[in-house]
């Protein structure tokens, strides 16, 4: 069932949003060559606690970080290790939310290690814009089907693999509700968005083919042809009028 939440509801969403957006400039800045995941995981930790919230990563079915820091290949859920030790030249993506008096936030960023090449930049840029692409299309009425077409269409059309397997979805009380919200689709197709409805728009991005495997520690997603992957994430809500960006 989707939820529908009132002005009061996304205002707490909002004091959730605001403390995920102020890590990732925290973050943005920690991360560099000779830095563990772990670390950033440590620091996340912290300040999420600091702020009097819950990360909402940890433990959830038993994920051990605060953060999933997913490097080069791995697409998402990659676990935070003192072995990590990022390198020059690398990406990472870091995904991560917290509850904060009940409610949730989700975004997810993905950042240059030092100098990157000119191809993963480009992988960078296109999937954080294949993101604007999907919000260009949100307001009360549309069908969900036209925003992941928007999303898609972007992607494919400047050669980049799309990810079948996982999925944006709702976020509120809890960190995964309905409706799911692929970044792959049919125009006029999937539910009709409604002001009030919060969720997680997140194109998870590939330089080559688009499918997946999961590694042996049960969470790890990678690209099955090791091509470059990239993450970008934000909770939204949906308006009258269109969108409004929560944990930007």
């Amino acid at each position: 069932m989707i939820s529908i939440k009132s002005a009061k509801q996304i205002q707490k969403m909002r004091e959730s949003c605001k403390l995920t957006k102020e890590l990732f400039l925290i973050l943005e800045d920690k991360v560099r060559p000779g830095v563990t995941t772990m670390e950033l995981d440590t620091i996340a930790y912290n300040f999420y606690k600091k702020h009097g919230a819950t990360p909402n990563f940890l433990n959830y079915n038993g994920f051990p970080g605060t953060i999933c820091a997913s490097v080069n290949d791995e697409v998402v859920h990659g676990i935070p290790s003192r072995h990590r030790v990022l390198k020059e030249g690398d990406i990472i993506s870091i995904d991560m939310g917290c509850i904060l008096d009940g409610w949730h936030s989700d975004a997810a960023r993905t950042f240059a290690v030092g100098k990157i090449s000119d191809e993963a930049q480009r992988l960078i840029d296109a999937t954080r814009e294949s993101f604007f692409k999907g919000i260009e299309v949100i307001k009360h009425g549309v069908k969900l089907g036209d925003v992941s077409w928007a999303i898609q269409n972007y992607l494919e059309s400047g050669g980049y693999g799309v990810v079948r397997d996982l999925v944006g979805h709702g976020v509120g009380r809890a960190l995964h509700e309905e409706p799911e919200v692929p970044n792959f689709g049919r125009a006029g197709r999937g539910v009709r968005l409604a002001a009030g409805m919060t969720l997680a728009i997140e194109p998870m991005v590939t330089m080559g083919d688009y499918h997946v495997n999961v590694l042996d520690d049960d969470w790890t997603v990678v690209t099955r042809d090791g091509s470059l992957a990239a993450h970008y994430e934000n909770t939204v809500a949906v308006t009258r009028d269109g969108v409004e960006i929560l944990t930007l």
